[in-house]
């Protein structure tokens, strides 16, 4: 039996399984390989790696981990789990066969879906972004759209007119109020109201967006609406609570509302926060910390200690 099963092997997971190889927890990673920066470059705001391709960066962390023997990773994905009655949690493995954990981790992230427009998923990650700390730089000097008319689109079009070289707000077909259209055309960022027809672009790069109505306009980059979604459903099937936004909640040591299971990375996130965290830095900081208090409780379990932890659980 695992001290701690982990399914999920992006930088929460393996931060976890890098913090609890340092103490000796016997410790299963499961990662499907599926990571949702994958169709990305470039992995940013990472200290000492930033600018890593993500395969790279997940290599490196793989490497790390293969130095603590008692970290087993294996290859394959989690099709099933249940509870047994002593409360070790067993999972059954893509591969075949099972493995029991003590505590377990999710660490299995978020997929996005891609709503529109056509021709985005060809250019998601390479010039199709939605998160400008993670993409923005790389816009600077460069024509940049936004697509959409919510408060959000208005705000990052703002934002990325500090440094792009021209901004264009892709109103979609949508109604855009004139006190905000004053606010963003006193600010040099210019208005398309005519609905967004197709994005072209090759090998990754937007050429142009294309209307329904009118001239097309030349971008070398735009900002769309991602939907963010469960890539697993283990927590579900767990029964831990979630969020509206279907994030898995958790208080500020990972623990879920299902005693012993725990969550990290931007599939989870506290009462406080209101939205995912999508940043590297912070998934791997979230599954470092869930490690630190997987193994005081498991220190404590073993050792009949009171737990260090009790007022925060309230």
């Amino acid at each position: 039996m695992f001290d701690v099963v982990i399914v999920g092997g992006g930088p929460a997971g393996m931060a976890a399984a890098l913090a609890l190889g340092r103490v000796h927890r016997q410790v299963s990673l499961i990662d499907a390989g599926e990571g949702r920066n994958a169709p990305a470059d470039n992995v940013h705001n990472f200290l000492t790696r930033d600018g890593t391709p993500p395969a790279e960066l997940r290599e490196l962390g793989r490497r790390e981990l293969a130095a603590y023997p008692s970290v087993r990773i294996t290859t394959g994905a989690v099709t099933g789990v249940r509870t047994l009655d002593d409360g070790v949690f067993r999972l059954a493995l893509s591969g075949g066969g099972t493995a029991d954990a003590r505590r377990l981790l999710l660490a299995t992230g978020l997929a996005d879906e891609l709503p529109g427009p056509r021709g985005v998923e060809a250019l998601w990650g390479r010039s199709a972004f939605h998160c400008p700390y993670c993409h923005g730089y790389e816009c600077t000097g460069r024509q940049v759209a936004v697509l959409g008319t919510e408060p959000a689109r208005v705000r990052l079009a703002l934002q990325l007119s500090r440094f792009a070289a021209h901004v264009v707000l892709c109103a979609d077909g949508r109604p855009l109020d004139q006190g905000t259209r004053d606010l963003l055309e006193a600010n040099g960022v210019a208005v398309r109201c005519e609905a967004v027809a197709r994005l072209e672009g090759a090998d990754g790069r937007l050429e142009q967006i294309v209307f329904e109505a009118g001239p097309p306009l030349a971008r070398d980059a735009v900002f769309v609406v991602n939907v963010p979604r469960q890539r697993s459903d283990l927590a579900g099937r767990l029964g831990c609570d979630t969020f509206a936004d279907g994030c898995v909640e958790v208080d500020e040591f990972g623990r879920t509302s299902v005693p012993g299971v725990y969550a990290a990375g931007d599939m989870a996130h506290r009462a406080s926060v209101p939205m995912p965290l999508a940043a590297v830095v912070a998934a791997a900081a979230s599954g470092a910390v869930a490690a630190a208090v997987i193994d005081q409780e498991l220190l404590s379990a073993d050792f009949g200690l009171p737990d260090p932890l009790a007022r925060a659980k309230g």
